[in-house]
């Protein structure tokens, strides 16, 4: 057992720990003290020089050292100069069970780094969702970790991370890991086309579902009658005004499942139902702005809806490919298949039913609410009562309200080295991040940090490669996290 550092002062909060000369401690890097007979776990979340010798001194000999001059031997490098690691306290293990951390370690108690058989103790669910594997500084531990699928997910997932940090390779590793599953429908709208291709390998792909307006093959044509429209669809999607939003109830009150047909088709005596003559025409065009017209069709495609929904209600994964649509569109779609799910969710008290999540990238579109309340906002703050949750992706989290932001209950975060959006994601986590924006900040592409409601503590996690991951059979694994 080879000891990484001594305590040698700090607080609860923040322990101090001397580096032994020869090891390297890392950001993030967990850290094991057995004292007294406890086991604590304690994380790194700053790094900093210490020495015994005036400042001035040192100073004065590394201007030697620069210049030519003689090795100063006096300073010696084991003794008088070190590394001190700043530790927070993440959890202490009795026996089986993992509690808060309430009293410090005994002075002068050494530390050493974490090891898979520290966790051992830990299980895989029965409904399982692998999100990476225990990280540990830069080593990865043969230690994945499993959240139990069936709480979190309704619960929402939030991932949030600059680009090039691996947002997309984390969601296809999810998604090929929650494929086979049957406690559990995806519904993941796809801006950039690249999850089917990917998850098409699985071997369980029977249970993949794939619509695009240019399928390919085995895939199914997105086509949406205009019949499957309601107003409220449209919340979200772009600004109406309040003329704009009456009129459009007026009319479908009038024409139900025929309102919007009527309204493009010009058929309608807008001043008998008490529209403005400017307000009709502004409506007929926004209507037309969004109504992509290789998606929305007027023949055809009356039950694609009820399909999508019968699919995520069975727990099969459904890919709607959105990269052809403009934004307007594609918020619209998105739009009209969560609200179908929700209501669907409302109405099915099932106990057994599979939950259902939506993948959402760019996350900020649709919860942000500068166009209004969307059903995206309503299922983020009331979804887990009705087993609908959100997997929210984004790069700009202090985009999205601090009350939304809150009932994320999972957030995977990756590496961002913006101190604002640091600040919104630590600010809304579920344990206390406070010390760990240096440690966000370092993440590398692949490298996180898991907050949960659901997990015993904040747990580094490194994410394998996709290509890898797909290849490699993680379910047979034992040693997991909950």
């Amino acid at each position: 057992m080879i000891m990484v550092g001594q305590v040698v002062s700090g607080s609860h909060g923040e322990v101090l720990v001397r580096q032994k000369t020869g090891e390297t401690l890392e950001l993030g890097e967990i850290l094991v003290c057995d004292s007294n007979g406890r086991k604590l776990l304690f994380q790194v979340f700053d790094l900093k020089y210490g020495s015994q010798v005036e400042e001035k001194a040192i100073e004065m000999a590394s201007g030697m050292s620069l210049q030519g001059f003689s090795e100063q031997h006096f300073l010696d490098d084991d003794l008088r100069n070190y590394v001190l690691a700043s530790l927070k306290p993440l959890a202490e293990i009795i026996g089986s069970d993992v509690v808060t951390v309430k009293a410090l370690p005994k002075f002068f108690s050494s530390l050493r780094r974490l090891e898979a058989k520290d966790l051992s103790f830990l299980t895989k669910p029965e409904h399982a969702l692998f999100v990476g594997n225990v990280r540990c500084g830069s080593r990865s531990l043969d230690l994945p970790v499993y959240l139990n699928g069936r709480e979190v997910l309704p619960h929402h997932v939030f991932i949030p991370a600059t680009t090039g940090r691996g947002k997309s390779n984390l969601v296809k590793v999810m998604l090929y890991s929650l494929l086979p599953e049957s406690y559990c429908g995806i519904l993941v709208l796809d801006p950039h086309n690249e999850y089917y291709s990917a998850l098409s390998k699985h071997s369980k792909k029977e249970k993949l579902v794939y619509y695009s307006t240019k399928p390919s093959a085995g895939g199914f044509s997105l086509r949406i009658n205009y019949s499957s429209l309601r107003p409220w669809h449209f919340q979200g999607v772009m600004p109406f005004s309040d003329p704009q939003q009456e009129a459009m109830h007026a009319l479908y009150n009038a024409f139900k499942d025929q309102w919007v047909s009527k309204i493009l088709s010009d058929e309608v005596d807008f001043k008998k139902f008490g529209i403005n003559e400017l307000t009709y025409p502004v409506l007929q065009r926004r209507l037309k702005l969004v109504l992509n017209e290789s998606v929305f069709v007027e023949n055809g495609g009356e039950a694609l809806v009820d399909d999508v929904v019968s699919d995520l209600f069975s727990g099969k994964k459904v890919i709607i490919d959105t990269s052809r649509l403009s934004g307007e569109s594609e918020l619209l779609v998105g739009g009209l298949l969560a609200s179908s799910v929700f209501s669907k969710a409302k109405s099915d008290d099932s106990p057994n039913r599979p939950v259902v999540s939506i993948v959402i990238e760019e996350a900020p579109r649709v919860l942000s609410e500068k166009n209004g309340s969307s059903v995206f906002s309503s299922i983020a703050r009331e979804g887990r009562k009705f087993g609908v949750g959100l997997i929210a992706i984004t790069q700009l989290a202090s985009l999205i309200p601090r009350e939304v932001l809150a009932n994320l209950n999972t957030k995977i975060i990756l590496g961002n080295e913006m101190a604002q959006e640091r600040e919104a994601i630590i600010s809304s986590a579920a344990q206390d991040l406070s010390s760990d924006s240096k440690t966000i900040a370092s993440l590398g592409k692949g490298e996180a940090l898991l907050s949960s409601v659901f997990s015993k503590f904040a747990v580094p996690l490194i994410i394998p490669k996709f290509e890898d991951f797909s290849k490699s059979d993680s379910s047979n694994s034992k040693k997991v996290f909950v």
